[in-house]
């Protein structure tokens, strides 16, 4: 722990804070500041699990320490991961980082024309020894894999031509992709047309599939997209927005 009246800047054990973090720990002294993930957009203080970590400011409003949040779920933006190439691949983001329900796959999946190799032999494998049909749904993540051939299938009929034993492995290429079992998933599809209610959550297991993670960027902390406002003259008992009082 720094000093009270240290310069963060100084302190390499304090991670560097936007101005304007600076200047509402000026407002602000003795105070905990909280940087909350990019990807979180809701009103009012974010869940824990949305937090990257927290500034503390000194009596003096200076910075003088940086705090990681143990619960802290780094956000598909957070992780480094490029930008979703469709609605099901964003989907797929959400739901592996917990910054969305699995459902929401499915819901992306309606009228969906997906990627499948038009000629192949043998049986493709999950990680988990799942015999799996790969199906795309962009021609990006097709071409990662190499330039086969490939025919657009709407999902209804995709399903009629699974083999027996098989299921559908989403995006084998993306960062995230996302095995689904077959049985029932007609019906999931035809139900997944109302909006899911469900919160985010813990990356989850749902009707849809099983989420799997094919490739893990080490998480970096993002940039804020906003600061906490100041509070008023007499608000010295009163959290900042994003802040907690340390007092």
């Amino acid at each position: 722990m720094s000093e009270p009246g240290a310069d963060a800047s100084a302190n390499p054990e304090v991670l560097a804070p936007p101005e304007e973090f600076v200047q509402a720990a000026r407002l602000a002294p003795d105070h905990r500041l909280h940087l909350a993930d990019p990807a979180w957009q809701g009103d009012g203080q974010p869940p824990t699990w949305a937090v990257v970590g927290q500034w503390r400011s000194d009596a003096e409003g200076q910075i003088v320490e940086w705090e990681d949040d143990e619960d802290y779920r780094p956000s598909p933006e957070a992780m480094g991961w490029p930008e979703p190439t469709d609605d099901v691949d964003r989907a797929v983001q959400l739901a592996a980082t917990g910054y969305g329900p699995a459902d929401d796959v499915t819901a992306a999946w309606q009228g969906l024309r997906a990627r499948c190799w038009s000629r192949r032999t043998g049986t493709t494998a999950a990680p988990d020894g799942t015999a799996v049909v790969p199906v795309y749904t962009s021609s990006c993540h097709l071409q990662a894999v190499g330039q086969l051939g490939f025919e657009l299938v709407p999902v209804a009929d995709l399903l009629g031509r699974i083999p027996q034993g098989h299921a559908l492995c989403l995006n084998s290429s993306a960062p995230v992709s996302m095995v689904v079992a077959t049985h029932g998933l007609a019906d999931v599809l035809r139900e997944a047309a109302e909006p899911s209610a469900d919160p985010a959550g813990e990356p989850q297991e749902g009707a849809a599939g099983t989420l799997r993670t094919t490739t893990a960027p080490e998480a970096r902390r993002p940039e804020p997209l906003r600061a906490p406002s100041a509070p008023g003259p007499s608000s010295s008992e009163r959290p900042l927005r994003q802040s907690e009082a340390s007092r």
